[in-house]
C-alpha cells in the first residue's frame, strides 16, 4: 500500500510510531496528484512547494518531540471558499480572479495549529451555487458528475490526492459529492464549526465540515474544528470535545428511525436496496428500528429555496450589478431570480423553517438517529439535466440531489453520509445518518460501528 492510500487515522498512527514520515506522505500524495489530477481536475491550485516545506517542518518537529496530535503532518485539501492567508480564494469564479485572502479563516487556522498541511485549494461549483461541480470529474467514472458543490474536495479524498479535505454544505454540498464518490462527509450542527473567513452562499444555511475516507477520520477532523468563535454570529459555545468513537460495534438500545415518507420516495431501486441493507446491518448490531413520519415534507423544497435564493442574491448584489457577465450562466440566472423574491416570501420561508425545526425536535425525541439515503440516485452522466423516474415524474438533476439532504440544512441538525456499496455500474451509494443537534458523537458512533462490519474500502480507481 502506498502512503497516499492510507486513511487519516492509519497515517497518523504510522507517523506517531515513526513508521512513516510526513515528507514521505506528502511526496506520495503529490505524486498521486501528478498522476490523476490532469483528468480529475479536483484542484484549483496545488501548493506543492509549500506542502513539501511544511512536511519537512512537521518531520523536524515530531522528531524533536513536538508532536501536536493526529493531524500533524497530514496533507489536506481546502474547498476554495475557505480563506488561507496570502492565497487566492477563487470560489471557482472569474468574479474572484484578483482576490487574495488577507488572513486565515478560523477553520484553516485551527487545522494549521493542529499540524495539518495544505496541499491545495479544491474546486467548487461556482460560489457553491450548484450540485454538480462541472469542472471536476467523478473519481469512479470521469464521464460522470462529481457532485457539488464540494466536488473537488470529495474527489481529492476519494482519489488519494488529499488525505482529508474540508467542504461546505448549504443544501447538501458536503454529503452529495461524498455519496457520489464513495467517501465520508459530515455536515455538523449549525454553528458548531465557525464560518469566519469562508465565502458565504446562504448565511442561515451554510455549514463547514470534514470529508474523509472513514468515520473515525471525520471525528478526528471535527475535534480540531469545533468550538466557539465570536467572529461568526451563529457560532455556538460548546465545550472542547474528542469526537472519536469508541471501539466496538454494539448498538443495543439505540433507536434508528426509518422514514416511512419522503426519503424513499422517487429513488433508484439499487440505492434503496443498498441503504435498506445497511439499516438491516445496524439492526443486527443491536439497534431497534422505528418507523417515523418525516414532517412537513410538502414545504421542504419551497423552504430551502425561499431561504437560500434571497440570501445568496443579497451577498452578490454588488458584483451582480457591476460584472454580471463574469458569472457562469446557471449561477447568474439563480442570482437574478433572487431579485424577484419578495420580503414576504422570505419571511414565510423563515416561519416554515421554525415550524419544521419544532416538528423535527418532536420526531427526534422518538428516535436517536434517522437512517436514510443521502441522494436518490448515483452519479449521472456529465451534462445530463433531468432524471425521469419510474412513475413518469421528471426532475432536474440539481433538485434530485438536494432533495434528501436539504432538510438537515433547514433544521440545522447534524448529518453524516457513509458509503454503503455500489450499484451495478460500480458507482458509490451513500447512507445518511441524521441526529439531534450537537449529538455528532452519536452519528459517528453509529457510522463507525457500521464501517467495522464492512470490508475495508478501496480508493477510487477511475483512469
Amino acid at each position: 500500500m502506498q502512503p497516499y492510500e492510507l486513511s487519516l487515522t492509519a497515517a497518523a498512527d504510522a507517523i506517531q510510531a515513526r513508521h512513516l514520515s510526513p515528507v514521505e506522505l506528502a511526496d506520495s500524495v503529490l505524486e498521486r496528484i501528478a498522476q490523476v489530477e490532469p483528468y480529475l481536475q479536483a484542484y484549483v491550485t496545488v501548493t506543492a512547494e509549500h506542502t513539501r516545506r511544511a512536511a519537512r517542518e512537521a518531520e523536524h518537529d515530531i522528531a524533536a518531540g513536538r508532536y501536536r496530535g493526529p493531524l500533524h503532518g497530514i496533507p489536506m485539501g481546502l474547498k476554495d471558499l475557505i480563506d488561507v492567508a496570502g492565497a487566492a480564494t477563487s470560489a471557482s469564479s472569474r468574479v474572484r480572479a484578483d482576490h487574495r485572502a488577507q488572513a486565515d479563516s478560523t477553520v484553516a487556522a485551527r487545522l494549521s495549529a493542529a499540524g495539518a498541511i495544505l496541499v491545495g485549494k479544491t474546486h467548487t461549483h461556482e460560489f457553491a451555487y450548484g450540485l454538480t461541480t462541472p469542472q471536476t470529474r467523478n473519481a469512479w467514472d470521469p464521464e460522470r458528475v462529481a457532485g457539488g458543490s464540494s466536488g473537488g474536495s470529495a474527489v481529492a479524498v476519494a482519489a488519494g490526492t488529499a488525505t482529508f479535505a474540508l467542504g461546505t454544505d448549504t443544501g447538501g454540498s458536503i454529503r452529495v459529492p461524498t455519496a457520489l464518490n464513495g467517501v465520508v462527509g459530515l455536515k455538523p450542527t449549525y454553528g458548531l464549526v465557525p464560518r469566519h473567513g469562508v465565502t458565504s452562499l446562504s448565511w442561515s444555511l451554510d455549514h463547514v465540515g470534514p470529508i474523509t475516507r472513514t468515520v473515525e477520520d471525520a471525528a478526528l477532523v471535527l475535534s480540531a474544528l469545533a468550538g466557539h468563535d465570536p467572529r461568526d454570529p451563529a457560532s455556538l459555545t460548546t465545550p472542547a470535545t474528542d469526537y472519536r468513537p469508541a471501539a466496538g460495534t454494539d448498538l443495543t438500545g439505540l433507536r434508528i428511525g426509518v422514514p416511512r415518507t419522503y426519503y424513499f420516495d422517487l429513488i433508484a431501486p439499487e440505492v434503496e436496496a443498498a441503504v435498506r441493507g445497511a439499516i438491516d446491518e445496524l439492526q443486527a448490531l443491536g439497534a431497534r428500528l422505528v418507523e417515523v413520519e418525516i414532517p412537513m415534507t410538502r414545504y421542504i423544497q419551497a423552504t430551502q429555496w425561499g431561504l437560500m435564493v434571497p440570501e445568496a442574491t443579497a451577498y452578490h448584489e454588488g458584483t451582480l450589478r457591476t460584472v454580471p457577465e463574469l458569472y457562469q450562466a446557471d449561477v447568474r440566472v439563480l442570482l437574478e431570480a433572487g431579485e424577484l423574491l419578495t420580503a414576504g416570501d422570505y419571511l414565510r420561508a423563515q416561519r416554515s423553517r421554525t415550524l419544521m425545526r419544532q416538528e423535527w425536535t418532536r420526531m427526534l425525541q422518538e428516535v436517536d438517529v434517522i437512517a436514510a439515503p443521502t441522494v436518490p440516485v448515483t452519479a449521472v452522466k456529465a451534462g445530463q439535466e433531468t432524471i425521469t423516474w419510474a412513475d413518469g415524474t421528471v426532475e432536474s438533476v440539481s433538485d434530485a440531489y438536494v432533495r434528501l439532504s436539504s432538510p438537515a440544512n433547514i433544521t440545522g441538525v447534524p448529518a453524516l453520509s457513509v458509503p454503503v456499496g455500489h450499484d451495478t455500474a460500480g458507482l458509490p451509494i451513500g447512507m445518511q445518518l441524521l441526529g439531534r443537534p450537537l449529538e455528532e458523537s452519536v452519528l459517528l458512533r453509529v457510522g463507525h460501528a457500521y464501517e467495522q462490519t464492512q470490508p475495508a474500502r478501496e480508493l477510487a480507481h477511475a483512469q
